[in-house]
C-alpha cells in the first residue's frame, strides 16, 4: 500500500501502510523512480502482542508505517513481523500495462521512509476477507490512506497478505497490493 506498502499501496505495504508510499496510488509513481538513503534496521525481538495472534499481526503491520511529518516510522518492530526473504509485490499500471515491483524488506524502507517522514503517512484496514488451510492464512485487507489520522483519504487499496502460524507465532510471507483507480474499483466484497 504506491511502492509502499499499504504497506503497502504507496508504491507500496504502504502497511501501507507499503505502504507505502501514501497514497499507493501517488507513492507507486515515485519512489521506485530516484534512488533514496540506505535506513538502517535494528534488529530487535517480536512483540507478543504483535505477533500471537492473527489481528495482533494484522495491526501492526498497519501501525508499524503509520504515523505523522517528522515521526520516524517503526522499521524494527515492522521487520520482526516477516520471514526472512519476505517479498512485497507493488501492482501498478505502466504505459497502459500491469507491472509489479517486487521487493524485500531493506528496499521498501529504503524506497518509502523520506516520503513517509516528509509528508506524513497513515494507513488504515476498513474491511478484511480471510481465509485459512491448514497453516496457511490468506488476508485480504482493504485500507484507506491519509496525510494525518483524521485527514481526507487520499487513496484506497486492497493488501493480499500471506501468513502462516508456526505453532508459537504469526509470520508473514509476503503481501501485495494494488490501489484503487477508476478502472480498477474496489469491489463491494472487499468493502465495509
Amino acid at each position: 500500500m504506491l511502492l509502499f506498502r499499504s504497506r503497502y499501496a504507496l508504491p507500496w505495504r504502504i502497511g501501507s501502510a507499503l505502504l507505502l508510499v501514501v497514497f499507493f496510488p501517488v507513492l507507486a509513481q515515485t519512489p521506485a523512480k530516484t534512488a533514496k538513503a540506505h535506513v538502517k534496521v535494528e534488529t530487535i525481538a517480536p512483540r507478543q502482542e504483535d505477533v500471537a495472534t492473527l489481528d495482533g499481526i494484522i495491526k501492526a503491520f498497519y501501525e508499524t508505517i503509520s504515523g505523522p511529518k517528522g515521526q520516524h516510522r517503526q522499521w524494527a518492530r515492522d521487520r520482526t513481523l516477516y520471514i526472512p526473504d519476505m517479498r512485497f509485490v507493488s501492482l501498478e499500471m505502466r504505459d497502459g500495462k500491469p507491472h509489479a515491483e517486487i521487493m524485500d524488506h531493506q528496499t521498501y524502507v529504503d524506497r518509502t521512509n523520506d516520503f513517509f517522514v516528509r509528508e506524513g503517512f497513515f494507513e488504515q484496514e476498513i474491511h478484511r476477507v480471510t481465509k485459512a488451510f491448514g497453516n496457511l492464512t490468506h488476508v485480504f485487507s482493504t485500507y484507506e490512506m491519509r496525510q494525518t489520522p483524521d485527514g481526507p483519504v487520499t487513496g484506497r487499496g486492497i493488501n493480499s497478505i500471506q501468513l502462516f502460524y508456526d505453532g508459537e507465532r504469526w509470520w508473514i510471507v509476503s503481501a501485495v497490493w494494488d490501489d484503487e483507480r477508476s478502472d480498477n474499483p474496489i469491489p463491494k466484497e472487499f468493502l465495509p
